[in-house]
């Protein structure tokens, strides 16, 4: 009876482990914002996230300013292009812009780009990325001159 014991307990512990692993190594999908063949990786806010092992929540303690401060501020030029990309491709993707005077704007995004405004100031935007498994919400931001 010990053995059995033993050996029931010994499975339920495998099985959790293998469980709790998937979990442990998730990483959420990184998305980067790429001007002059250069690289930004975006900062990631709320996501939520569903595998067949697993889910994932997470919903950021700092609002959408608090992750522009923890991006590393992109200086480029007025109607710069610039393209989003995502190390696997969503399924939708809505992007808005929040110009100094606190006025936000949907952005239309073409073929992963978007034009930059012509006007110089700070803009903080916000990327939703959608797929199968769940949403990520992504923040950068730049000033234009």
């Amino acid at each position: 009876m010990k053995k059995i014991l033993i050996l029931i307990f010994s499975v339920i512990c495998i099985s959790g482990c293998n469980v709790l692993s998937s979990f442990d190594t998730f990483e959420p999908i990184e998305g980067k914002v790429v001007s002059d063949n250069k690289e930004y990786t975006m900062i990631i806010g709320d996501f939520g996230w569903v595998e067949e092992d697993f889910e994932a929540n997470k919903k950021s303690l700092l609002d959408k300013k608090g992750l522009a401060d923890e991006f590393d501020t992109l200086e480029l030029e007025k109607g710069t292009k610039i393209k989003i990309e995502f190390d696997e491709s969503p399924l939708s993707l809505k992007m808005s812009e929040e110009g100094e005077d606190g006025i936000i704007n949907s952005i239309d995004i073409r073929e992963d780009e978007i034009t930059l405004p012509t006007n110089e100031g700070y803009y903080i935007y916000e990327v939703n990325a959608k797929w199968d498994e769940g949403n990520i919400s992504y923040v950068f931001d730049v000033n234009i001159k």
